[in-house]
């Protein structure tokens, strides 16, 4: 379920641009769903774009472009479920979401040297829609991503540790934060 929201400067992207910038990065998010072309996965690839007014894009003490190069005022923050990627995934979205926002421009990666992309995890149990909470194996199941695959046993491996280290901790139950399956048996564990 993960979410690019982007922000550009004002009168950065024509019309053709941004068009082609939400195509590219809607499947920038499809790939990072594992490929989730299922009705569930398209409706969960959101890119919401949001022009800022260059008056209010400083760098470097500035409004023009002179501390930073021409594509650079781009900033695309990336939301993601905890624990839904590792490190070398994270850096493969880093490279994909900029370099969609280049080859949308025309541009090359050293022009938008300066364009920033955030990744945010949101904590488990902090998804929702339709007035519910959604954790990430509801996520798993409805974007259509296996289960018993190398990517979904690498997240239950995360909650795992995580659930260990809950228990060690002694935090309470209801804390929060866990695979549903695994937040009973940390209840169990910390008692």
């Amino acid at each position: 379920m993960p979410v690019i929201q982007l922000y550009y400067a004002k009168g950065m992207l024509a019309p053709a641009s941004k068009n082609e910038m939400g195509k590219r990065l809607t499947e920038v998010l499809l790939t990072m769903e594992g490929g989730a072309r299922t009705p569930g996965g398209l409706a969960f690839a959101s890119v919401l774009f949001t022009e800022v007014p260059a008056e209010d894009w400083w760098v470097g003490g500035k409004i023009d472009d002179t501390p930073i190069r021409t594509h650079s005022r781009l900033l695309a923050r990336v939301s993601i479920p905890e624990g839904y990627m590792s490190q070398q995934h994270k850096s493969e979205v880093h490279a994909s979401v900029h370099a969609a926002m280049m080859e949308s421009l025309g541009a090359t990666r050293e022009d938008g040297s300066g364009a920033l992309v955030i990744i945010e995890e949101v904590s488990e149990g902090n998804w929702g829609a339709g007035g519910h909470t959604i954790s990430l194996a509801a996520i798993a199941n409805t974007v259509g991503l296996a289960k018993d695959g190398e990517r979904f046993k690498w997240v239950e491996a995360y909650f795992q540790a995580k659930a260990r280290q809950y228990a060690a901790s002694h935090y309470p139950p209801g804390t929060g934060g866990l695979l549903p399956a695994l937040s009973a048996t940390s209840a169990t564990q910390g008692e």
